[in-house]
């Protein structure tokens, strides 16, 4: 029972992970009815930019204490996110207003090649650490309860904390503010939205600025974890997944999707992974996820599209 907890537990901590990546797909798509293929490359940009400029703040400033710079390093990049979604608006999804989800789509390519372009060029391509100063050694719990305890990783289970909290305060903001709400409204019907005053420049800017914060805190978490390096890009591809499986209107489907795919990996691997030669994790979350696009395409809490004619 102590294994299959610890088990448990890490798929949990994975899955929320999992989960904030995901919201950065589900919060553009809610915007503006389009699939934001450049979800990735601002997770590797965002991550970029904070753990360069934590290596410059102290050269420029003297300030050696981590904690501060940090916090700055967070600052600048979270800005610097911000100018992006403006220059995003400004420049892009201005001109594509009530334009084929096609063009949009093809528009989020463009935008995902070119951030990647740009953070190769202005910060550099090799390997860069992020050490926001997460505890990296594991702790052994409920010792009293199971023969042995449960272990368990202190740094997944912060950056599990932090990753819920930043959930929840996104399903609240969505759920109980005007500006949320508006932001469905722009989802539903770029038109309709425009026609009641809803000024859709700036709903446009304000969730680029918030999937761009997303991406920023998924970004130093995974960084921390793992290092910034472009290969970061890549754990976008592992959210899709839950984007089809909660439904990309969703964003409790998010939470849902990506706690159910971070289990079923851990679980897959370890008590089915031997009898087939392992490597279950690498696949399971996509076969879960064409299963459901076979039956339920629009994922557990998706908005069945009903169209009539």
């Amino acid at each position: 029972m102590a294994f299959f907890l610890e088990t448990l537990l890490g798929g949990l901590m994975a899955g929320m992970l999992y989960s904030l990546v995901a919201l950065g797909f589900v919060l553009i798509y809610k915007a503006s009815g389009v699939f934001n293929f450049a979800q990735g490359a601002m997770v590797l940009f965002a991550a970029l930019a904070m753990a360069r400029f934590a290596e410059w703040f102290p050269l420029w400033t003297g300030i050696e204490n981590r904690l501060v710079a940090n916090t700055a390093a967070f600052l600048i990049a979270a800005v610097i996110m911000f100018v992006v979604a403006w220059v995003i608006e400004r420049f892009v999804l201005r001109h594509l207003v009530n334009q084929e989800g096609t063009t949009l789509l093809m528009a989020t390519l463009g935008i995902g090649y070119l951030l990647d372009g740009i953070g190769q060029t202005v910060f550099g391509s090799d390997i860069y650490k992020i050490d926001i100063g997460m505890p990296k050694e594991p702790i052994m719990a409920f010792e009293g309860m199971f023969e042995g305890g449960i272990l368990i990783n202190k740094e997944d289970l912060y950056a599990a904390l932090i990753a819920a909290f930043l959930v929840a305060l996104l399903s609240v903001f969505f759920q109980k503010t005007a500006t949320g709400r508006a932001l469905r409204a722009v989802a539903d019907d770029h038109q309709a939205a425009q026609s009641i005053g809803i000024p859709l420049n700036r709903i446009w800017v304000i969730v680029w600025c918030v999937a761009g914060v997303v991406a920023l805190v998924a970004g130093m978490i995974w960084g921390s974890k793992l290092g910034v390096q472009f290969s970061l890009i890549t754990v976008a591809l592992r959210a899709l997944p839950v984007v089809i499986l909660g439904g990309l209107t969703s964003i409790p489907g998010a939470i849902i999707g990506g706690l159910i795919i971070g289990v079923g990996e851990k679980l897959s691997e370890v008590f089915l992974g031997p009898y087939v030669g392992g490597g279950i994790e690498i696949w399971f979350a996509y076969v879960l996820a064409l299963v459901f696009l076979l039956f339920r395409p629009q994922g557990l809490f998706g908005e069945k599209i009903i169209d009539r004619v």
